[in-house]
């Protein structure tokens, strides 16, 4: 008999996605424009030249989409709600239809025994807010806490799951440090600034979720990479050092009411010259504000050396490693540690995989399946380490795929694949892959053979 892994009693199973990668309809029913929007119908920002305008229609298809849910048992459902379809401008006028979108949509999860993980910011800003300073202005906080307050008056008799930001490192350091994302600005210290505000946003927001929907859990989701040195060197163990910093501790270490470590602060104004006058009394007892859980998205692993040229540690390889499409490297052991680390580091009293997956290049075969044996190896390494850090005593709760199907991969368009339903986007086809079927059975049995 092969072994097998069975989870705890009341471990949650879900699947992933986000407004802008999946809805389509970007002007459509008073929707206003998003920096997304602006990003991508700007020439030479996304690789093969696409737009989210359509992406998977789920905005006239979420019917279809929810029992397609339902038919693979899915227990939760993480999505996003995109600000400009609620407040066009970022703050004051209100669409409705656009709160009535979401409203059937949760009705719908619900009617089909799925548990709604709201994210209130899946990076899709409003353009508006963004020609008014965008995340480096603190104008841009308060008006995500008017929304947070909004949409969750609207949801929150029925949506009991919060996540208020997901990944602001991506947000800020990808859209305003390095250009790569929307708004697809290169100025770092813009980028530290949005970095806060992100913060402070969701500082502010926690309270007034609560206010709203009684009984509520919130929390936020934070892109979290294990770093390891390249060698036993104090160099490159200096690298990895700055690294962590960088994209774990800046974020982290606030959150749980450290502050922000000094010895990042002080990288960044060496390097890069940036001034913390921006932020205020006060800011880092909001960002502190209690939590019920954190959302960890992990995908892979860094492996950080010393160059000595005083700005961010070249990131180097293992010539046995395998990668994804993405060229991320497939370490599953390093989410173990993560979720260890987050644990015994921090004690966070509750846990969950918000996004974890691969993209690969599927392709429809004649008989008209999607076999994808890569994304079904590197999903059971990955439950197996999560099952690993369980056992260790990792309060970790739920664990949610990415994605539910294949959509608009940022700037990449739609040149990755992630889903474990595969979409023909001429068609709008949804064909369960063979990772799906997996999950499917996967979710029945709570847990899977080793073999």
């Amino acid at each position: 008999m092969p072994e097998t892994i069975t989870f705890p009693q009341g471990f949650l199973w879900g699947a992933a996605t986000s407004s802008y990668q999946i809805e389509g309809a970007w002007n459509k029913d008073g929707k206003g424009e998003s920096i997304w929007d602006r990003f991508s119908h700007t020439p030479g920002k996304i690789v093969d030249g696409s737009t989210g305008d359509v992406a998977c229609d789920h905005y006239h298809r979420w019917e279809e989409d929810l029992d397609l849910m339902q038919a693979l048992g899915l227990q939760a459902y993480r999505f996003s709600i995109a600000w400009p379809r609620i407040l066009p401008a970022g703050r004051g006028r209100v669409n409705q239809a656009g709160l009535d979108f979401y409203d059937r949509l949760v009705d719908g999860l619900l009617a089909r025994d799925i548990r709604p993980f709201v994210t209130l910011y899946h990076w899709d800003l409003p353009q508006a807010l963004q020609d008014e300073g965008g995340w480096p202005a603190r104008s841009t906080a308060e008006a995500f806490a008017e929304y947070a307050h909004m949409v969750s008056a609207r949801l929150g008799d029925r949506v009991k799951h919060w996540i208020t930001h997901n990944e602001p490192w991506v947000a800020a350091f990808l859209g305003y440090g390095m250009g790569m994302h929307a708004p697809g600005i290169q100025d770092f210290q813009q980028a530290v600034m949005a970095a806060h505000h992100l913060l402070l946003s969701h500082g502010w927001a926690v309270p007034l979720i609560r206010g709203n929907s009684p009984g509520a859990r919130v929390g936020i989701t934070l892109s979290l990479n294990d770093v390891i040195p390249a060698s036993p060197s104090p160099q490159d163990h200096a690298a990895a050092r700055e690294l962590d910093g960088f994209t774990n501790r800046w974020f982290l270490d606030p959150l749980y009411g450290r502050g922000y470590p000094a010895d990042v602060v002080q990288w960044f104004g060496r390097v890069h010259g940036v001034q913390m006058d921006f932020v205020q009394e006060g800011d880092m007892d909001a960002i502190a504000a209690p939590t019920d859980f954190l959302g960890h998205n992990y995908y892979t692993r860094t492996v950080a050396r010393g160059s000595g040229q005083g700005n961010l540690p070249p990131v180097v390889t293992t010539d046995d490693s395998e990668f994804t499409e993405m060229g991320w490297e497939v370490a599953p052991h390093s989410l173990f540690r993560m979720l260890n680390r987050l644990h015994f580091e921090y004690q966070i009293p509750s846990i969950y995989i918000t996004e974890n997956g691969a993209a690969f290049p599927d392709v429809v075969d004649e008989d008209g399946h999607v076999r994808d044996p890569r994304r079904l190896a590197y999903l059971k390494a990955h439950l197996r380490a999560a099952h690993e850090a369980i056992q260790c005593g990792v309060p970790l709760h739920g664990y949610f795929v990415w994605s539910l199907m294949d959509n608009f991969e940022w700037s990449f368009g739609y040149t990755r694949r992630f889903g474990i339903v595969y979409v023909d986007f001429a068609t709008q086809r949804r064909i369960l892959k063979e990772s799906g079927a997996w999950y499917r059975e996967l979710i029945a049995r709570h847990g899977f053979a080793l073999r």
